[in-house]
């Protein structure tokens, strides 16, 4: 938030290795839409074009509708198709999502409109618990609190008198579908032998590795849905794609149409888990999105003559 912006708009040294074929950043933790912008304006300056090169662009310079809801909301519809696969639905279901940033914001604002109840955001402070669950008027309050400088949680959790678990992450608080959507490996084992004894249905990652891989083998174990990041938080990529072809088609679609797109593309990534997951009663979603990535490299590399 703080960063310089010279800071930020030197990427000179490597503008060689950045490019729609090359590699093409986006904006992650601490990286949002400004300082896409800055180091934009300069890749600009170095090549005459950064249409492409970054995504994640405001949308006076290229920047797609969607795109920031793109990661939250496609967890949900990732989660809602496994769910669905199994005899399941977010309607009626107590949903715990940890933390409070772009992610978590549009994977509770999904959530909700799938008939969800989201009961917990956290920071790195705490975890706010309203057992009521959040309503639209809640969450955008919650934005509002976290758009600022210094707000946290505890702000949120004091403005509406709700359960504020000081220094505690949200995975004591029983519900039946877990979304980590904060940082990586924020949901250890211990964590998940709460969440299992507490009758979670569900896990599925919206942040990148979130859940240890001892957490992870303890709910394939014991026959919990888990939906690894590599495939459930596919949204955000999905739609720098989407960006970048409205890029080169010198476009800009309509918020309808990207998700409409986004969706799309989730139910495709589902399937191809579903496809290589194993049997038809309980598919491993995380032996089907390492298998489908693989096969997918692989054919590639078969079809250039690189193996």
């Amino acid at each position: 938030r703080d960063a310089p912006r010279g800071g930020l708009a030197r990427p000179t040294a490597r503008a060689r290795h950045l490019g729609p074929d090359t590699d093409v950043p986006a904006g992650d933790i601490g990286v949002g839409g400004r300082e896409v912008g800055f180091m934009a304006g300069m890749m600009r300056k170095l090549s005459n074009n950064s249409a492409c090169v970054f995504t994640g662009k405001g949308l006076s310079f290229g920047g797609s509708l969607i795109r920031p809801e793109a990661t939250g909301y496609g967890l949900v519809y990732f989660t809602e198709a496994m769910l669905k696969r199994h005899g399941l639905g977010f309607e009626g279901m107590r949903v715990a999502v940890s933390g409070s940033g772009n992610v978590a914001q549009y994977a509770i604002e999904k959530a909700m409109a799938f008939g969800a109840r989201v009961v917990t955001a956290s920071d790195s402070s705490g975890t706010v618990v309203d057992e009521s669950g959040f309503t639209p008027e809640k969450l955008a309050r919650l934005c509002e609190i976290k758009a600022s400088r210094d707000g946290r949680v505890a702000d949120y959790a004091r403005e509406f008198g709700l359960t504020y678990l000081e220094g505690q992450q949200p995975w004591s608080v029983p519900v039946d579908i877990a979304l980590p959507c904060a940082t990586q490996n924020e949901l250890d084992v211990d964590a998940a032998r709460v969440l299992i004894a507490n009758g979670v249905k569900a896990v599925a990652e919206g942040a990148n590795m979130p859940t240890t891989i001892e957490a992870t083998d303890l709910f394939l174990e014991a026959g919990v849905l888990f939906a690894p990041g590599k495939a459930a938080n596919a949204g955000g990529v999905a739609t720098s794609g989407l960006e970048m072809a409205q890029n080169a088609a010198r476009l800009s679609w309509k918020a309808e149409k990207v998700d409409a797109r986004l969706h799309h593309i989730m139910l495709d990534i589902h399937h191809a888990c579903v496809e290589y997951g194993g049997d038809n009663k309980h598919t491993n979603y995380v032996q089907g999105a390492n298998i489908a990535g693989f096969v997918k490299v692989a054919d590639a590399m078969l079809a250039q003559g690189v193996i």
